[in-house]
């Protein structure tokens, strides 16, 4: 089970609720709307989800292994057609990052960015171009699994989400030991992709 961070040790975007420091987590949706486990590479749960109905883009509330409250994933508005969202510390009350869609239809494509200067910290951006384009086209091109990687500041890679083949959504978010960028929000961004990829 996880533990809060240490404040000490914090930096500007780690959540105070849950460490999220494991280099590989998978992401599994549930059989019965948008319900999700995350678990760590030793497979203990660190985080769970649940989408609140009649709030399809408003709030996407996550909490710790144990039931604690982590942190929540709220839209810019009801009916957001910008494609930001902000990751909110359950804990501080506070934005950690602000998750920004790029909205082509050839692409599916996230910048995860500071919420006060609007610096991009990261970008999570899918591997195939030409399947992100059938996906917003074609139904069925939905069961062809995703792949996205994930890119620091400079635009190099350090990490990846691979999707499986599965009656389910699973995805595992895997980040290099040697990445600089800002690894919890990074990870519980990759987490909530697939709800909001599907929104």
């Amino acid at each position: 089970m996880s533990e809060p961070s240490d404040p000490e040790s914090s930096s500007a975007y780690d959540i105070s609720t849950v460490n999220l420091d494991d280099d590989r987590y998978e992401v599994t949706q549930s059989f019965v709307r948008n319900k999700y486990v995350v678990t760590d590479s030793r497979g203990d749960v660190v985080l769970r989800a649940k989408q609140k109905l009649f709030k399809l883009k408003e709030e996407f509330p996550f909490v710790t292994g144990d039931g604690s409250e982590a942190f929540t994933v709220k839209a810019a508005g009801i009916l957001d057609v910008a494609g930001n969202y902000a990751i909110v510390d359950a804990g501080t009350g506070e934005e950690v990052v602000v998750l920004d869609e790029d909205l082509s239809l050839f692409s599916e494509h996230w910048t995860v960015r500071d919420p006060d200067s609007g610096a991009a910290l990261a970008t999570i951006r899918s591997k195939s171009e030409l399947l992100s384009a059938l996906r917003h086209f074609v139904s069925v091109a939905n069961l062809i699994p995703n792949k996205y990687e994930i890119l620091d500041a400079d635009g190099d890679h350090v990490g990846d989400i691979e999707g499986q083949f599965s009656l389910r959504d699973t995805y595992t978010v895997s980040v290099d030991d040697a990445s600089d960028v800002p690894r919890e929000a990074v990870i519980a961004s990759a987490c909530v992709l697939d709800a909001l990829e599907n929104q």
